[in-house]
């Protein structure tokens, strides 16, 4: 008798901190991790991977003069496209995001994140800097159609030694939680997917399953191929 296992739930951290280690990186840690055993404690495993922006800072920069990603960028991409929850992680600077943070962001495509749980943080050297999450990351990963969590974390330095951070991180846990749990990200994805636009050669997923009738498959390898990616192993010939 065989039985079904379900595949680990995937947490993905985009951490824009230069530092290292840095603060934003830390707060988002803090986060995955109690995301992580709150879905332990109901039963369900997850694993938690990290894109460290400050290590693809020259091929964010090529791809934003050029205009298109290039292969080392893709992985980290595609881990996007994949991911059941992201947690988005920025320095702020000038009472902005970092201009490292934008950038990568720019280069995502519209629909990459569609219906996808996001928690959004943000740390600073000045508390006058705590709106910053809810302000510009907010409406940004809405622009995306991102399912982005109610409760977005922001520590200047004087907040990490005080008990109400820890309460606010466990607030936010508790809402990527849910919302992973919850799988209502398949549910919109697979009933909704073909009234969304969708950009041409989007590299977005669908949750494995085929185009619908009338519907055109933008991860096809003739897709794939016509936007400047490549097909996939299976189908490019091999020579004897």
């Amino acid at each position: 008798m065989t039985t079904d296992i379900e595949e680990p739930r995937t947490i993905v951290v985009v951490s824009a901190g230069v530092s290292d280690p840095s603060s934003s990186r830390l707060l988002a840690d803090r986060l995955a991790q109690k995301t992580h055993d709150l879905l332990h404690a109901h039963g369900i495993e997850s694993r938690i991977t990290t894109i460290e922006l400050r290590t693809l800072v020259d091929e964010i920069g090529r791809a934003t003069v050029a205009g298109f990603v290039g292969e080392g960028l893709r992985p980290a991409i595609e881990c996007l496209a994949t991911a059941d929850a992201v947690i988005a992680a920025t320095p702020v600077y000038k009472a902005g995001v970092s201009g490292l943070f934008k950038s990568f962001v720019d280069l995502l495509d519209n629909d990459l994140l569609i219906a996808k749980p996001v928690a959004v943080t943000a740390t600073a050297g000045s508390a006058r800097h705590a709106l910053v999450p809810d302000e510009q990351m907010r409406p940004l990963f809405a622009y995306m159609r991102a399912l982005v969590t109610p409760t977005a974390l922001f520590a200047a330095p004087e907040d990490w030694g005080d008990g109400a951070l820890g309460d606010r991180i466990a607030r936010a846990a508790t809402e990527l939680a849910a919302l992973i749990e919850s799988g209502v990200s398949r549910s919109v994805v697979d009933g909704a997917w073909s009234r969304y636009q969708h950009q041409f050669g989007s590299s977005a997923q669908r949750s494995g399953r085929a185009a619908e009738p009338g519907e055109i498959d933008f991860d096809t390898d003739l897709m794939r191929l016509a936007t400047g990616g490549r097909a996939t192993a299976a189908a490019v010939p091999q020579r004897s």
